[in-house]
Formats: structure tokens, sequence, C-alpha cells
């Protein structure tokens, strides 16, 4: 393919998740900091998962049906940055609220829409979606590392106002985004066919009839609250077990790297391994990475080694998800498709991740009568994460069947990977 049109793909990625990375992270600080309770923070963090529901609807629908891909993404990314500006203005609750949801409503569905318009562009999606998807890791790196360096020494006062700048500098990335996205290929809507449905969700949602693709449906949920649950559990697990929490986020993006590496292997991976293997080492990553810290936690080197297993279990996953969402439904509904399987990643999967995970840290917590500190049965708590891979893992060799050609059996029209 052009290489000119595959260096822009990237760049893409790269902005689309600097975006994110450039706020989130900080954000669950800035908060408590600001005076917000536990419910007003869960409440803001549960903005993406409102959006991510809510897209299937209508953004995803539109970018289906009514709107070139890159047109969408620079309207999206004009409003989200315009709403993540708003946010640098205000400490009040409700205003923040309120501009996080809107930010989330535009910004959510581009996920699903950059995934779709990388498809639409690339010769051969799984040896090149790969190497694209890698510059929305680099791209959260970027925006994460020096962040991090910068606001780690703060506290008080200080870290608020210099807080504040992550907001500005999302919505500066998003304006530059917006204006990028006039740049990409031309890639169409793709208006319904006599006599299909018109709603490209709702002909979404039907085609898990297919029983190869209603158990992806049901293991991408359980993958997805496992990966949400890695993240619930990470940074109290390692400063509990006596890393010192400056070293913390360093640790977990040991992660991210590796994810980069992954990634620029994964199309090599699917042609010798298929779709089932893949996937299937992809969740079972999530397996050995849990028992590590159930079996060694004393073994610090170890449970540091182990986090390079987060690049296997979101690239062989994740990635392989969204290349086989491609593959197997057709090219009208795609968007819809990226943002039904999305609504499991951002939005179900990390709801579940809180449901199940925070409640089973406070069941094996007690207090020492003699110290008085809370000791957390660790071993327990991940022996839970470590099981549901393994469930999901079985589920996926005894009842993922796609048809050798994918594509042909819903009615699209995508080769077989």
């Amino acid at each position: 393919m052009n290489k000119a049109i595959r260096l822009k793909l990237f760049i893409m990625m790269v902005l689309q998740f600097f975006i994110w990375g450039a706020w989130l992270p900080p954000i669950f600080g800035y908060m408590p900091a600001i005076g917000f309770n536990g419910t007003q923070q869960a409440l803001i963090g549960s903005a993406f998962a409102i959006a991510s529901l809510v897209g299937i609807f209508f953004s995803n629908q539109f970018a289906d049906r009514n709107f070139a891909a890159e047109k969408f993404l620079a309207f999206s990314h004009l409003v989200g940055g315009l709403a993540m500006l708003g946010l640098f203005f205000t400490q009040e609750f409700k205003m923040f609220f309120a501009l996080m949801v809107v930010h989330s409503l535009f910004y959510v569905p581009t996920i699903s829409v950059t995934n779709s318009l990388a498809f639409a562009n690339l010769k051969d999606a799984t040896k090149e979606f790969g190497l694209v998807r890698m510059g929305g890791t680099i791209g959260w790196i970027a925006a994460q590392w020096p962040l991090y360096f910068v606001l780690g020494g703060l506290s008080g006062d200080e870290a608020i106002r210099a807080t504040r700048w992550v907001f500005v500098i999302s919505a500066v990335s998003s304006f530059i985004l917006a204006g990028f996205s006039l740049t990409l290929p031309h890639t169409p809507p793709k208006p319904a066919a006599k006599g299909e449905d018109s709603l490209a969700w709702l002909k979404a949602v039907k085609l898990l009839r297919f029983p190869f693709l209603l158990v992806l449906f049901l293991v991408t949920f359980i993958d997805a609250t496992i990966h949400n649950g890695y993240f619930v559990f990470i940074f109290n697990f390692l400063a509990n077990i006596g890393i010192e929490p400056k070293w913390i986020t360093p640790i977990t993006s040991i992660g991210q790297i590796a994810e980069i590496v992954t990634m620029a292997f994964l199309g090599a991976a699917l042609a010798r391994f298929g779709w089932k293997t893949t996937m299937i080492i992809g969740i079972l990553g999530h397996a050995a990475r849990f028992a590590v810290f159930a079996f060694v936690p004393e073994n610090h080197a170890l449970i540091i080694a182990v986090q390079v297993l987060h690049g296997i279990c979101y690239a062989f996953f994740f990635a392989t998800l969204y290349i086989f969402i491609d593959a197997a439904f057709p090219k009208d509904v795609r968007t819809s498709a990226q943002g039904l399987f999305n609504l499991l990643v951002l939005g179900a999967g990390d709801l579940a991740a809180k449901w199940i995970f925070i409640p089973l840290v406070a069941k094996h917590t007690v207090v020492d009568a003699a110290t008085n500190k809370s000791v957390i049965d660790y071993k327990s708590i991940f022996l839970v994460p470590t099981g549901m891979a393994l469930v999901a893992a079985i589920i996926l060799a005894i009842a993922f069947w796609p048809p050798k050609d994918v594509g042909a059996a819903t009615g699209g029209s995508a080769p077989a990977h």
C-alpha cells in the first residue's frame, strides 16, 4: 500500500490515544484534590461507559450511514476538544461532570471510527493493522511519561494548578487531530442497500445470531472485565508488596512498551497461529500474570518481569479482535460493530470490573488487631481473575469455530485470514 497513507494512519493513532493518555492517569489524583467525593469520582469515571452505550445507537450509526469517516473524526475531535478545554476552567462538580460526558460522547465513538478508517485503507489488515495501531500505544506513552515526571514531585495547590494543564494539552492535541483528520483518505459512508436494515447498529446486533460471533461477544466481555480489573488492582497491589510509589507507574508502563513490540509482530503471529489460537494466547496471558501475583508476590523481580505480558494480553486479544470484526462484519456496519464490541471493552467490562473486584478486595481485607493495619489476602483475590481467564480460554477453544471465510458467512466480502 501507499506508505504515505500508512504513515498518516499511524499519526492518526498517535494523536487519538495521546488525547486520552494526557488526562486519564492524572485525573484520579486531581479529582480528590479539588474536593470531589467518591460518588462524584465514580460518576465521572463512568462517562466512557455511558458514551460507549450511547455511541452504538447514535454516533456509530451516523458514521456508518451518513458521514465520511474523516469528517466525522474532524467534527468529533473539535467538539470533544472544546469540552476538554472547558475542564481547565471549572472545579464545580456538575459542570465538570457535564463536560466530561460531552467529551466522552464525542471521543469514545472515534475509537471505533479510527479503527474502521484504518481497516478501510489498509491493503492487508492482518499484516498491517498491528503496525498502525502501535501508534496508539506510542501516543499514550508520549502523553503519560512526561506528565508523570513533571507532576510527580508536586503536591497541594501547586499540584492542582499544574495538573489542570493536562486538559489544555489534551484539548490542543484534539484540535490538531481534528485538523489532521481532514487530510486522511476519504472514507465515505455506506448507506444501507435496498431491503437491508437502515439501522447499522441493529444489523450488527442481529449478526450475533451466528454462534461464533456470539461466543466471541461473551468471551470479549469476560476478557474486558479481567483487563479492566488489572487497573483496579495494580497500583495498590504493588504498593502493598513494598514497591516504592515513585516506581509504580514506570513499572506498569513496561507493559505498554511490550505492547509496542507485540503489535509489531501481531501480523506474523496471526499468520502463524490463526484467529483462535492468537486470542487464546492473549487471554492466557492474563491467567499467567495473575497467577504470578497470587503465588509469588514476594518475588519483586518476577512481578516486574510479568508486566511484559500486558503487551500479549492486549495485542493478541483486543487488537486481533478488532481485525476479526473488520473481517467478519459487512462493510456498511463495521463501525457499529466496532462500537458494539467497544461497549464491552470500554463500558460493560469496565463497570463489571469495578462491581466485581472492588467488593472482592473489601471481602478479603481484614484489620490486624496487633498493628491496626489492613491485611489483604491477595492470593484469594487474584485466583478469581486467573480462573475467569482460564474459563474464557476454554470457552474460546471449545465453542469458537469461525468459518474459513468469515466475511462471506455473515454477508460481508472480506477475505479469510
